[in-house]
């Protein structure tokens, strides 16, 4: 058992999260009990996966995304209130990391990915950026779109959305995982044969046939699996605490 507040600022030293201006709050959202023996982790604190961690008895659900995001309204009525209620009355912490997980170089939805997918890492997807939220880098052999297609189907278990951008086999990628569709200007310019997210747009159709890079649309929850598990197992390790993810899926 670790005391709440210690296992927090570790966290926070450890993803550098102040270094971070993000679209939510980083660490802890909602305060839960002064002791943590028991973590569970997941992609987003829906009231599916809060339901979960009361059914685990955890002291603290661990997340990607969580609530209060910039522009959202702000009483506590509705979906809000419940999930909120519901954390309260069982005393559970939520805890949430947002881009300080996407971009750290061991315990990043990035880096993870890459290592899930055996992807060489080379570089930032904005090289002079040492805050980089996404990577580029190498496939392990050349594959054909259809290949890699096979390969992020069989590895994340959803089939991603494959828009072709030419003939050639694919070597150089660059990759975001999540929303991140529009950030395929940058892999453009870095001038790699393709680029892989989490989701799409209507416009970026158009950009990767017109300018001859293949897309991938690999899902958001899909690509975002794998860091905030990698902190949790990293967090249980550390303090000798429990860890469990839990996935609830999500198709999108």
């Amino acid at each position: 058992m670790i005391d709440t507040r210690e296992l927090l600022d570790y966290c926070d030293r450890l993803l550098d999260s102040a270094a971070f201006a993000d679209y939510c709050p980083n660490g802890l959202q909602v305060q839960g009990g002064e002791r943590v023996r028991r973590i569970v982790s997941g992609v987003t604190a829906s009231q599916a996966l809060v339901d979960a961690a009361i059914a685990a008895q955890a002291d603290l659900l661990l997340v990607h995304h969580g609530y209060f995001w910039k522009g959202e309204s702000s009483p506590l009525t509705g979906i809000k209130q419940r999930r909120i209620k519901a954390l309260l009355q069982h005393d559970i912490n939520l805890v949430a990391y947002h881009l300080p997980l996407d971009v750290h170089a061991e315990l990043g939805n990035n880096v993870q990915l890459a290592q899930l997918m055996d992807w060489q890492i080379e570089g930032g997807l904005e090289p002079d950026n040492p805050r980089s939220v996404g990577l580029q880098g190498r496939l392990s052999a050349p594959l054909s779109g259809e290949q890699l297609a096979a390969q992020l189907a069989q590895r994340l278990q959803r089939t991603p959305l494959h828009i072709p951008g030419n003939d050639r086999p694919i070597r150089r990628i660059a990759w975001c995982t999540g929303a991140a569709q529009g950030y395929i200007d940058r892999a453009i310019a870095l001038g790699v044969d393709a680029y892989i997210t989490g989701e799409v747009s209507e416009p970026t159709v158009h950009l990767a046939r017109e300018h001859g890079i293949h897309f991938f649309a690999a899902g958001h929850h899909a690509t975002e699996r794998y860091g905030v598990k990698a902190l949790g197992e990293h967090l249980a390790q550390q303090f000798g605490i429990e860890h469990r993810f839990i996935d609830i899926d999500n198709p999108v």
